[in-house]
């Protein structure tokens, strides 16, 4: 059996059907993300395991014991959330002990412990500062220490970097890989965020409305979409109607649908030689993203989203005329 065995998990709110017979499989030490809008059940489940959610009907399996019905504090899940929720009037060293004191450590125990933990998540000269003197970026690591320290099962994190601001919360994504590397720790990550989702995962299991969509490694489910919902979330394909394409590029395509990516467009002035699709085109929008410069255009009919990199010998303007040309082995095929 798995690490972490979800069988065959369903959870109501009074007649919200929010889980709907999930049986799910995380292996030990792995970094596995829920993946999901808002509302698709994937903080629902991560709750159901640590024991602040009861399951409607179904068993929950951690380390091969059924803890279905155990209390949350006898599961071995140390969980931080979006909210920092640190005792104020403690400092940060009292803070990431109170789990220890709890289990009534001795106090030496606790010390080498608490200074471990602070060393670990890069915090040891904050040990006697309170709370209100940390960044949003500091606040969360403590909240890591203090659910590390206490050495759980299993790490769960609902949704912590979110309230953090753009360039804090990439810093932070790569510490809690690290930490979570070096700790070799199982951890459950719930995000919104498809980037985040990407960035840290060894695994992503993509929620939609109370259901598993797909479950893969970031590359797969990057490249290998399972369904038109998975395409729509992930790396912002452009998804056609497979009839709309046929008109527009003179192909015969007969799926349902048709899902590309934006970067693996190519725009010219001039009609291009390769073996490709081309489709002559007039350039509608222009937004620079970073390093690169997503651009829209109208070709015969059917609007295209292409990520160029950002080159000022290469920039198309609004109105002008170009060529797309999209190689036939990157067109994923979706029922």
């Amino acid at each position: 059996m798995a690490y972490i065995h979800f069988e065959h998990i369903n959870k109501y709110f009074g007649t919200n059907h929010v889980l709907k017979d999930i049986t799910l499989d995380i292996e030990q030490g792995e970094l596995v993300t829920f993946l999901g809008p808002s509302g698709c059940g994937k903080s629902t489940l991560l709750r159901c395991l640590s024991g602040l959610e009861e399951v409607t009907s179904g068993k929950i399996f951690l380390d091969g014991k059924d803890v279905t019905e155990v209390s949350p504090r006898k599961r071995g899940c140390g969980m931080v959330f979006q909210q920092y929720s640190l005792f104020p009037n403690m400092t940060v060293a009292q803070n990431v002990a109170f789990g220890l004191k709890m289990q009534k450590m001795p106090k030496a125990q606790i010390e080498t412990k608490v200074r471990e933990m602070l060393d670990v998540v890069g915090l040891s000269e904050k040990y006697d500062q309170y709370p209100r003197s940390l960044s949003g970026g500091q606040q969360q690591r403590v909240a890591l220490a203090r659910a590390l320290v206490v050495e759980p099962k299993v790490l769960l994190l609902d949704e912590p970097l979110s309230a953090i601001d753009a360039l804090l919360r990439k810093n932070l994504q790569i510490e809690i890989r690290r930490i979570q590397r070096d700790l070799g720790i199982t951890t459950l990550f719930v995000t919104h965020d498809q980037d985040e989702a990407m960035v840290m995962s060894d695994k992503i299991h993509l929620f939609n409305m109370g259901t598993i969509e797909q479950s893969a490694s970031p590359v797969d489910m990057y490249t290998k979409p399972a369904s038109k919902y998975a395409a729509s979330f992930i790396g912002h394909y452009n998804i056609l109607q497979a009839d709309a394409f046929n008109k527009a590029a003179g192909t015969e395509y007969s799926s349902g649908c048709l899902a590309f990516r934006p970067e693996i467009i190519g725009i010219s002035r001039t009609e291009p030689e390769e073996e490709a699709i081309v489709i002559k085109g007039t350039v509608r929008n222009q937004i620079p993203h970073g390093n690169i410069v997503r651009y829209t255009i109208d070709a015969n009919g059917v609007e295209l989203d292409a990520d160029i990199l950002f080159e000022a010998s290469s920039i198309f303007e609004i109105g002008e005329q170009v060529y797309v040309s999209i190689k036939d082995g990157n067109i994923l095929e979706l029922e």
